[in-house]
């Protein structure tokens, strides 16, 4: 059983690979026929235009992969009907740009429908033994989280390999707690294979130098995919174990809160951009567009050990493994103090370019 179980999965991981990889050269030369180009300019890192509509080929591979190897259902529809309507409004803003009130209601409609159609909803949660059922209230609840998931990929979504280097490293990491919690018959483990495999031969052409963007389309797609899972394997669970999820996003959700605290210091709406995010600090840190991706990676592996940590590792005790988080986080507040990403206090770094 388990031999089979891991044969099977790298199976599926390879296959949506190898799709994936074959479709993006395909996917490139579209991208370049509509226009679908991001240009440079002062806030962006890149130098010349650069083809989007990655979350195309992501797209096609989880969709070619879940009909051989997926079963479906009423959620599975759900998923498919959803995430065709975020990946359409990626699309139409990787080649038009879209305002922002239009893409917030392509999000809206997209997480509606697992809502409210699939069913999957994040209904209660349990603490130190109480258990609060969130009725009516997990409808809205369970919108805000899969829109907040979609955006936070994209705000992070600035550098080659980024978006969809983090986006990798959550899903093998909620693969290996499904492998060890022995769920690897569900939707969630299917949906997470399937994923890892079309981000992973995306990245091949993604990661620096990148030949193609994710683009809006991908970096939603990602994002509504990663709230999805996340609310199958771990909906209806306790808190602590409802958190995991989050805590292996913790870079990404981490930077955006750090966005948001920022607009708001500096006067300014919550979507106007800056060049002000994590990799834009360590850019100004004089390191590489390659090492400040992979220390990035670094910092987000770690927080991915710790909530394996926390979840699978019943034998260490409970406080060393809350203090790990702990240490993560002081590491966090540090580079904070020492960066102007909140406010402009200490700008001699980005001065120093």
């Amino acid at each position: 059983m388990f031999n089979s179980t891991i044969i099977y999965s790298i199976k599926v991981i390879i296959f949506t690979m190898i799709i994936s990889g074959i479709s993006v050269p395909f996917v490139k030369k579209i991208a370049n026929h509509v226009n679908a180009l991001d240009m440079p300019n002062e806030r962006k890192v890149h130098t010349k235009p650069m083809p989007r509509l990655g979350g195309v080929a992501i797209y096609f591979a989880f969709l070619i992969s879940y009909m051989f190897f997926g079963d479906m259902t009423m959620q599975m529809n759900s998923i498919l009907i959803g995430s065709f309507i975020i990946l359409v409004t990626g699309i139409i803003d990787d080649i038009n740009p879209l305002t922002a009130k239009a893409k917030i209601i392509g999000q809206i409609i997209s997480a509606a429908v697992i809502v409210f159609y699939g069913q999957i909803l994040l209904n209660n949660i349990s603490f130190f033994g109480i258990n609060l059922e969130f009725g009516l209230l997990s409808y809205p609840i369970t919108l805000l989280f899969i829109i907040g998931c979609m955006n936070i990929i994209n705000l992070i979504d600035g550098l080659d390999g980024l978006a969809s280097g983090i986006s990798s490293i959550f899903f093998i990491t909620i693969l290996i707690i499904c492998f060890f919690q022995g769920r690897t018959v569900g939707l969630d483990y299917t949906i997470t294979l399937i994923m890892l495999g079309s981000t992973l031969g995306f990245l091949i052409h993604n990661f620096y130098p990148a030949k193609i963007f994710l683009g809006d389309s991908g970096a939603l797609f990602l994002g509504f995919i990663i709230s999805v899972i996340s609310l199958l394997g771990f909906k209806g669970t306790i808190l602590t174990s409802l958190f995991v999820p989050l805590l292996i996003l913790a870079v990404p959700i981490l930077d955006t809160l750090f966005a948001i605290l920022r607009r708001l210091f500096h006067h300014k709406k919550i979507s106007d951009a800056d060049k002000l995010h994590l990799h834009h600090q360590l850019l100004g840190m004089k390191f590489s567009h390659r090492n400040t991706v992979l220390i990035i990676y670094g910092v987000n592996i770690l927080f991915a050990v710790a909530s394996i940590f926390y979840l699978l590792g019943e034998e260490i005790n409970l406080y060393v493994r809350i203090g790990i988080y702990v240490l993560l986080l002081i590491l966090v507040f540090w580079f904070v103090n020492k960066t102007n990403i909140v406010t402009e206090k200490q700008i001699k770094i980005l001065r120093k370019k």
